[in-house]
């Protein structure tokens, strides 16, 4: 049985997140439904992680497995005319048969963007906000992050995780354009909610309704009732998702997105 990781994007508007729903359609279901058409058989899927409904990607990884040798650029041409418009497949590579999408991911990274300009075509894609924010003092709130590994406080309530420990190594605003900024924030691994609990606390920060100390004192009450209302989904980009380079049967796996 070999195993394949499949490297693709996807705009979340019309989705219920990635994950299989009972009530809405995900991407993991569009995705699953191409790999058995091509396949002519059922074909199950396992994401790198699970992105809340609205939220989108321009890199999810995800594994599924099969018997018999795939012509891996056949199989991403085939998937890309099966797919709709709105999930794409950059690549398939061949991985060990140990590999996971989920388990050996080292790293994820994630932006979200913020703007303070009304543009129609941007509306599915960013923030608005109405007034001015201090991203420097967001920039000095969000480098508080690095000191603590507990993050309860910005994850989702009655979660199935067994632990909110988290490593983060990266956490910025940084400005894009006059009226847009991002913020990229990477990471071993996320909680439930916990990218857009965390925008929306800083944004608290940089309307000045809470102090750099107040942020920290959020973080080590571990309780999510304490920090602010999570950002919109919409503004919200999974961008990277990391592995060892030991887990890949073939040289040329590295994607950039």
């Amino acid at each position: 049985m070999q195993r394949y990781f499949i490297y693709l994007a996807y705009d979340g508007t019309n989705y219920h997140g990635w994950q299989i729903q009972p009530n809405g359609i995900s991407v993991q279901e569009c995705l699953m439904n191409a790999l058995s058409t091509f396949l002519r058989r059922e074909i199950e899927v396992v994401g790198a992680g699970r992105t809340d409904a609205g939220v989108h990607a321009s890199l999810m990884v995800a594994h599924f497995d099969y018997d018999e040798p795939l012509d891996t650029e056949s199989v991403a041409d085939k998937l890309n005319r099966l797919l709709p418009p709105d999930i794409s497949v950059h690549r398939v590579c061949r991985v060990r048969p140990e590999a996971h999408a989920r388990f050996d991911a080292t790293a994820r990274t994630y932006k979200y963007y913020v703007t303070t300009a009304k543009y129609p075509f941007n509306r599915q894609y960013r923030c608005r906000v109405y007034s001015p924010l201090d991203y420097e003092r967001m920039n000095e709130a969000a480098k508080v992050l690095f000191e603590y590994t507990d993050f309860t406080s910005f994850s989702k309530l009655h979660t199935d995780v067994k632990t909110n420990i988290c490593h983060i190594t990266h956490a910025e605003w940084t400005r894009e354009e006059d009226a847009t900024w991002v913020f990229t924030i990477r990471a071993d691994r996320f909680l439930r909610n916990m990218v857009r609990a965390i925008v929306g606390t800083l944004i608290e920060v940089g309307r000045g309704k809470l102090s750099v100390e107040g942020f920290r004192r959020i973080i080590e009450q571990k309780d999510r009732c304490k920090a602010g209302t999570s950002a919109p989904g919409q503004a919200l980009f999974l961008v990277n998702v990391e592995y060892p380079d030991t887990i890949f049967l073939s040289p040329t796996h590295t994607f950039n997105s």
